[in-house]
């Protein structure tokens, strides 16, 4: 590998964390939304403050930053050829399983925004366990190598 070509792949390698970052920070989040939604009455003052909210982190940040990682990453395996390593196929499977979250979470805004929340809080709460453990896992893979 030239020393053009692996410069070029630390600055690549560095946008992907930095859209992970903030992909993940938005998966935090969103579902703690959620949760203190559902304990408001639709149409209230706060529920419509809530909607905004839940939007906005979705579109200006979630979307964004889950593209920009996907972009980021693909290209990297590419590059790199890393895609053939089984560490890197399992961490793929759980950024499907992440991406799909992701796509779950859309819809719940979108329910929200219709004020047809049909979850508890309680739910949420749980659901809300579920990013975390997928990053730990996939920080692992990416780290640890271990097959």
């Amino acid at each position: 590998m030239t020393m053009f070509l692996s410069n070029y792949i630390l600055w690549i390698k560095a946008a992907h964390v930095i859209s992970v970052i903030a992909w993940m920070a938005g998966m935090f989040y969103l579902p703690r939304l959620f949760v203190y939604h559902t304990e408001t009455a639709p149409g209230s003052p706060e529920s419509e403050r809530f909607k905004v909210m839940e939007r906005r982190l979705l579109r200006a940040i979630i979307n964004p930053s889950m593209i920009a990682t996907w972009v980021f990453g693909l290209t990297l395996a590419w590059l790199t050829g890393a895609y053939h390593e089984h560490w890197l196929q399992a961490k793929f499977i759980l950024v499907i399983v992440m991406s799909g979250l992701h796509g779950y979470f859309a819809g719940r805004v979108k329910a929200f925004a219709r004020d047809r929340n049909d979850k508890p809080a309680r739910f949420y709460r749980i659901l809300n366990e579920v990013p975390p453990v997928l990053m730990v896992l996939i920080v692992i893979l990416v780290i640890v190598r271990p097959f």
